[in-house]
C-alpha cells in the first residue's frame, strides 16, 4: 500500500510538473478579462488640463476609468475619427453609443468581440444610458499589450521595460483633450512562475517517497526470505 501510494503522489507530482512548464513556457499568467500582472499600464496626465477631470487604470492594465466633475458634456473617442463611443453629462448621466463600432470591440481585451453590421462611426450616434455616477469604465486596447506572447521589447522577464506611450482622446465641451499614459513591462523576479516552481518542488517529495517506498519493499522481500 505505501509504494502504490507514493506511484500515485509520484504521477500526480509529474503531471503537476507538466501542466506548470506549459504555463511557464506560454509567458506565465492566463488573463481573459482581468489585467495582467506583468504590465502597468498608468495615467501619466490629461492635456489641456481641465478641472473636475480625472483618469485612472484599474486592475494593472485592464480598464480605463474616466470621472467628469467639470459641468460639461465629456465625449469619449474610439479608434476611428469620428467614432463616439461615450460620453458623460454634467449631471453624472453616462451614456454609450450602440452605433459606435470601437464600444463593441471594447466589450473583449483582445478585440474579439462581434461587431453589429449596423455599427457604423458616421452614422447618428444611438446612446444608451448606463448610469448616474458621473464614472465610465472600459476596457481600451490602446493602453494595453494586445498580443498573446510576450513583447518583444521584452529581453528579460525580469527587466523593467517601457514599452509605449499611449492617448487617449476626448472632447470636453468643444476643446480636444488627450489622456495620455505609459504601458510598462515589470514582468517577475523569476523566469519561472510559481505554479512551476510549487510543482518542481512536489516532484522532488515524490521521488524521495517513491525512493523511501521502492526500500522499503526491498527490505520486506529480503526479510521474509530468510
Amino acid at each position: 500500500m505505501r509504494g502504490h501510494g507514493a506511484g500515485v503522489f509520484l504521477r500526480c507530482s509529474v503531471a503537476a510538473l507538466s501542466v506548470s512548464l506549459t504555463l511557464a513556457a506560454s509567458g506565465g499568467v492566463a488573463v481573459a478579462h482581468g489585467g495582467d500582472p506583468n504590465f502597468r499600464s498608468v495615467v501619466t496626465s490629461i492635456k489641456p488640463l481641465a478641472a473636475g477631470l480625472t483618469a485612472e487604470v484599474l486592475n494593472y492594465d485592464s480598464h480605463l476609468s474616466l470621472v467628469n466633475r467639470t459641468r460639461q458634456v465629456v465625449v469619449v473617442s474610439g479608434y476611428d475619427k469620428g467614432d463616439q463611443v461615450a460620453r458623460l453629462l454634467p449631471d453624472g448621466t453616462v451614456q454609450v453609443n450602440l452605433m459606435s463600432p470601437s464600444y463593441w470591440l471594447n466589450q473583449d481585451r483582445l478585440g474579439r468581440a462581434a461587431v453589429p453590421a449596423a455599427a457604423d462611426r458616421s452614422a447618428a450616434p444611438n446612446w444608451k444610458t448606463l448610469d448616474r455616477t458621473g464614472r465610465y469604465t472600459w476596457h481600451d486596447h490602446r493602453i494595453h499589450w494586445m498580443g498573446a506572447s510576450r513583447p518583444p521589447q521584452v529581453k528579460t522577464q525580469a527587466t523593467r521595460t517601457k514599452l509605449f506611450g499611449w492617448q487617449v482622446p476626448l472632447t470636453v465641451g468643444d476643446r480636444r483633450t488627450e489622456i495620455f499614459g505609459n504601458l510598462v513591462w515589470v514582468g517577475s523576479k523569476s523566469n519561472l512562475p510559481l505554479a512551476a516552481v510549487v510543482a518542481i518542488v512536489l516532484l522532488a517529495v515524490a521521488l524521495t517517497a517513491a525512493a523511501f517506498a521502492v526500500r522499503w519493499r526491498s527490505r520486506a522481500a529480503n526479510e521474509q526470505s530468510q
